[in-house]
C-alpha cells in the first residue's frame, strides 16, 4: 500500500505556510472582502492562501490536477487589490529553510500568482491524481471572528488518499472540551489535522516553521447515544437546522449542539472533542462542493468514525467538482452511525 508520505509531508508544510498568511488577516478589520457570482464573500485570505498552496502542489507534483475554489479574474480586473494580495504571499514563509525550499520557495511575481490560483480549475473526477482545495474553509467565521480551516486533500481515481486541515483557531489539546470560541489571541491554539488513508489520523500543534510532533487521534467512544454532542454549521444557509433538533430529540440528545464554522467540525469529532456531525439538506437541488468535505470525511474515517450522506451512501468524490451524487452529510463514531442515521432518515422522510 502507497504510503503518501511524501505528498502528506508537502501537504501540511503547504497547509502551514497558507495559515502564516490567514492569521494577520483574520486580526485584521479589513479582510479585503469581494462578493462571488453566488453571493458568497471571499477575502484576500482565500486568494493569497490558495496561491501559495498551487505554487507548493505544482512545485513538487507538476502532473498533479488541482480543484480549488477560487479563480483570479476579479485580481486581474483590480490591481490594487492583486498587489496587496502578492504583498501578503511574498511575505508568508516558513521559518525554517529547508521546508520552505521544499515548497519552492517565493511567488516571484504577479503573473506566476494568479497563474496559481488560476490552476485550481479541473474539472475533478474520477480518474487521475486531483488535489481538493479550499484556502479558507468558512469564510464567514473567518469574517465574523468565527472558526475557519485551511483544507486539502488528495484523491486518486476517485478515492480520497490524503487529507489535511489547518484549524488555527481551535485549541492545541485534544482533551479540551468542544466550543466555538477562538479564544483572545492566547497562546494553545492553531492544530493540523492530517490523515492517509490506511494509516489513521493525526494532531499536532500549527508551527511556524518545520512540522511539529503529530500524535495519533480517535473517536470518542459513545455508549449512550443520549450523552453525545453535536457539531452543526452555524449557517442557517448551510444546514437545516431544524431537522437536526428534531434528529436531537428522535436520538433522546439534550445537550446543546455547538454551531462552528468549516472542517473544523470534522477535526473536532475526529479528536474526541464531539461526537456527531450533521450537515442536512437545505435544498433539494443542492450540490455540496468537494473541497468542503474531502479532508475532513478521511480523516474522520481514519480516527475510526463513519462518514456518509444522509441516504447512507459514501461520500463520492469521483464525480466532478461537486458531491453530485450525495445529499447532505452524516459522520458518527461506527459503532453509532447505523442508529443516527436511521434517525437521520426518519426525520427526513416526514418533509
Amino acid at each position: 500500500m502507497p504510503s503518501y508520505e511524501t505528498e502528506l509531508h508537502i501537504a501540511l508544510l503547504a497547509i502551514q505556510r497558507a495559515t502564516l498568511l490567514t492569521q494577520p488577516i483574520f486580526h485584521n478589520p479589513a479582510k479585503g472582502t469581494l462578493s462571488k457570482s453566488d453571493s458568497s464573500p471571499v477575502t484576500v485570505g482565500d486568494f493569497g492562501a490558495q496561491a501559495l498552496i498551487i505554487s507548493a502542489i505544482r512545485h513538487n507534483f507538476p502532473q498533479d490536477e488541482i480543484v480549488g475554489e477560487e479563480e483570479a479574474s476579479p485580481l486581474r480586473q483590480n490591481p490594487s487589490l492583486a498587489h496587496r494580495i502578492l504583498d501578503l504571499v511574498k511575505d508568508a514563509r516558513l521559518q525554517d529553510a529547508e521546508a520552505e525550499s521544499l515548497l519552492g520557495g517565493e511567488v516571484q511575481d504577479m503573473e506566476t500568482m494568479l497563474q496559481a490560483i488560476d490552476a485550481g480549475n479541473s474539472q475533478g473526477g474520477n480518474q487521475g491524481r486531483v488535489w481538493a482545495l479550499d484556502p479558507i474553509d468558512g469564510t464567514k467565521g473567518f469574517l465574523r471572528g468565527g472558526q475557519y480551516a485551511v483544507c486539502l486533500a488528495l484523491i486518486e481515481d476517485g478515492d480520497v488518499k490524503v487529507g489535511v486541515l489547518g484549524c488555527p483557531n481551535l485549541p492545541v489539546d485534544d482533551s479540551a472540551p468542544l466550543s466555538a470560541d477562538v479564544g483572545d489571541g492566547q497562546e494553545g491554539r492553531g492544530v493540523l489535522f492530517s490523515a492517509v488513508k490506511g494509516y489513521g489520523a493525526t494532531s499536532r500543534a500549527l508551527g511556524k516553521g518545520a512540522l511539529l510532533p503529530e500524535k495519533r487521534i480517535y473517536m470518542k467512544e459513545v455508549t449512550d447515544i443520549a450523552e453525545a454532542t453535536f457539531c452543526e454549521s452555524v449557517e442557517a444557509g448551510h444546514s437545516s437546522q431544524g431537522d437536526q433538533a428534531a434528529i436531537a430529540k428522535e436520538l433522546g440528545i439534550t445537550r446543546e449542539s455547538v454551531r462552528m464554522d468549516s472542517q473544523a467540525k470534522y477535526g473536532s469529532i475526529a479528536r474526541g472533542a464531539g461526537d456527531l456531525y450533521l450537515r442536512l439538506p437545505v435544498r433539494k437541488d443542492y450540490q455540496e462542493k468537494i473541497w468542503d468535505h474531502a479532508a475532513g470525511d478521511l480523516i474522520v474515517r481514519e480516527a475510526g468514525g463513519e462518514v456518509t450522506d444522509a441516504e447512507g451512501r459514501s461520500l463520492d468524490f469521483g464525480r466532478g467538482r461537486t458531491l453530485e451524487g450525495n445529499k447532505g452529510v452524516v459522520a458518527a463514531p461506527t459503532a453509532v452511525h447505523t442508529r443516527v442515521l436511521e434517525a437521520v432518515k426518519k426525520v427526513i422522510s416526514r418533509n
